[in-house]
Parts: C-alpha cells; structure tokens; sequence
C-alpha cells in the first residue's frame, strides 16, 4: 500500500490510499473533489471507496461529486449514518472492514463529534485519526465530553508504538507551541519542534507521525506526568482532570 497526502482547502489533508497491486483507491476524508480528481487523473487512477472519520464539512465536502464521477462506495459509521453524506457501508465499532486488499479495523472515539470513529490499517499499522488525534494535539470537544475524548485518546495509546498516524490538518507547529509551554524541560519535544520548523521550511507535512513520537511529546496523551500537572498546579488531580484542564487551556491558547 502506498499512501499520498493531499493537501485540501487552508490546512486540511485527505489521504488517498494505493493498492500497488491492482491500483485500487481509497480516499480518507474528501474534504473538496478538486485535488482529489486532479492527483487521480494524474496518475490514470480510478476511485473505488471513500471513507469518512466524521461528518464535518471538510472532511465530507467531496463526497457527493467523487461518488458520482467515480461511482465509489462511501464507508462511514453506523452511529453517524444520517449526517454522513450519500453513505452506502455502514460499519460499527471493532467491525473490520476488508475489501478487495484493503484491511481496517473501525475504532470508535467519540469526542470531536459522537460519531467521530478512525480507520487503523493494522496490516500497515497505518492509523487515519480525522480531527480527534493530531500531531502534538487532540480535536476540540464540540459533542462529546471530557471523559469520552479522554477514553478515545486512551484507545489509540493501547495501539502498537510505530503506527503512523495521519491525521485532519496540518496543526503541528501551532500545537508545538501550546505543548511546550507546559512541557518545557522535555527534550524530546524540543528535538521535535526542530524538526517540524525545518519540514514546514521546505514545504513538507509534518504528517505522519508515530505513535511513539506522539506518547512521548503530545501533552494530551502526557495527562498523567508529574512534571506537567506540577507545571499546572495540579499535583494531586487525576489524569482525566488533567487533561480536562489542558483542553479548556488550549481553547483559549
């Protein structure tokens, strides 16, 4: 499998994923049909599945006319059915969905939306985490609650160390910069910040990261460490109130 990230609308990114054996597509949150029917065009490529993490406008903007162009199946969760646009499979949490050789165990982490769910390609361990999961962040809560991102959050960690994980939008230096201003002694995330200002430099995502980067440098996965609740005067606060804390102070970052 080969994976191509495209770049959509200010800072989006849909993902489409290439069998290299029989050149079969996927695209991962179409949020407009453009760049997606351009790459696809580029490369003599037909479109066979599209598949949505959420409902949200630009992460399903394109749905609509790349289903008609291509007659491509949309794949979104059982739970969101309604708000998913033009939806023909619907799968529900730690249902795999297998087609031709693409292979995907579907995850549900409610929080950003309560229908929000991502595809881990397990084979691959390639994970698409659409707006709940982003490099050095995590989505706004808009219908979920603490608890449910929370636990979300703590799905994905349970998840092997290398999988890569491909996210909704190019976040990272901004959410660098919310990290470290919690996180400031931690070396690790400071090597890290070096190397996404340089990628950016050069006109480069930022995406994938890994697991493991992430376990190591994303405060909201770090809820738990003692330098950082002492950093927020939160010695004696649970992880999840922790966490509470670091996204109400995000939102207002």
């Amino acid at each position: 499998m080969k994976i191509e990230i495209i770049p959509c609308l200010k800072d989006n990114y849909s993902y489409i994923i290439i069998d290299l054996k029989n050149k079969n597509t996927c695209v991962v949150d179409p949020s407009v049909s453009k760049p997606i029917i351009n790459f696809l065009e580029k490369n003599n490529l037909q479109l066979n599945y599209i598949l949505n993490t959420h409902h949200h406008y630009d992460h399903v903007g394109g749905n609509a006319e790349l289903k008609k162009k291509y007659k491509a199946k949309i794949v979104g969760f059982e739970g969101d059915c309604e708000r998913i646009p033009e939806i023909d499979i619907m799968l529900k949490d730690g249902e795999i969905w297998k087609q031709d050789n693409f292979e995907a165990k579907v995850m549900h982490i409610p929080g950003h939306t309560l229908g929000h769910i991502c595809f881990y390609f397990y084979n691959e361990n390639n994970l698409f985490t659409g707006d709940t999961l982003f490099s050095l962040g995590c989505g706004r809560i808009f219908e979920g609650t603490y608890e449910q991102m929370f636990a979300s959050l703590e799905k994905i960690k349970k998840l092997p160390p290398k999988t890569k994980i491909y996210c909704g939008h190019e976040y990272t230096l901004q959410n660098s910069k919310f990290c470290i201003t919690y996180d400031g002694k931690n070396q690790n995330l400071i090597k890290k910040i070096q190397e996404i200002k340089e990628k950016l430099a050069k006109n480069k995502p930022t995406i994938p990261s890994t697991l493991e980067e992430e376990l190591k440098n994303n405060i909201f996965l770090r809820s738990n460490n003692d330098k950082i609740k002492t950093n927020l005067n939160m010695n004696n606060s649970s992880s999840l109130v922790t966490f509470s804390k670091l996204r109400d102070l995000k939102d207002n970052f």
